[in-house]
């Protein structure tokens, strides 16, 4: 395994792609990312992604902006439940957390709209807590890698891939690995 993660992250580091949430640390940014690609192609994000940080700079911002003005940034992007839920978790994170996003996965996983993946990638992004993620790109990487017949949407097929995600995580590098697994998910599998 020790061979594996160096010769992955290694690539990643050479190959990755120039992406905007890939030039901070910033768990709003980060957030904000994961959540616009949740079923939407990366090219197609980018410029809603600038155009929603530009209109909604931070957390407090999103949290106090009228519904109409989030949900018109957010038009084009469909599934509208996720910029709702998105200033609904900026309105507890403001209330809840002093404007800053909380470092525990349990109070990630509490907000609106987050559930295991999208809190453990901006958890482990952001802050390097060491927790693997697990989403099409990745389960897709980790059958062909050890050679699984484990299907993602069955529960008992994505306990045994996130069993495995987690025993290949790079602890050192837990946000970079996750990106790594998720781009060669991406772009080579």
């Amino acid at each position: 395994l020790p061979v594996l993660r160096r010769r992955l992250l290694n690539w990643y580091d050479r190959a990755k792609r120039d992406l905007p949430w890939r030039r901070t640390s910033d768990p709003y940014r980060i957030w904000l990312s994961e959540i616009m690609l949740q079923q939407t192609r990366v090219e197609a994000v980018i410029p809603y992604y600038r155009n929603f940080l530009r209109q909604f700079p931070g957390v407090a911002a999103l949290a106090r902006a009228p519904e109409e003005r989030v949900l018109a940034a957010w038009s084009g992007l469909g599934y509208y439940s996720r910029a709702r839920n998105l200033q609904r978790a900026a309105r507890a994170i403001l209330e809840h957390h002093a404007g800053k996003f909380p470092r525990e996965e349990r109070d990630v996983l509490a907000l609106p709209g987050i559930g295991q993946y999208t809190a453990a990638a901006v958890l482990s992004i952001a802050y390097g807590v060491p927790l693997a993620v697990l989403d099409g790109n990745v389960a897709r990487v980790l059958s062909r890698l050890l050679m699984l017949s484990a299907n993602v949407r069955d529960s008992r097929g994505k306990q045994q891939l996130w069993k495995q995600a987690e025993q290949l995580l790079d602890a050192r590098r837990p946000g970079d690995f996750n990106q790594a697994m998720m781009e060669l998910g991406a772009t080579v599998c």
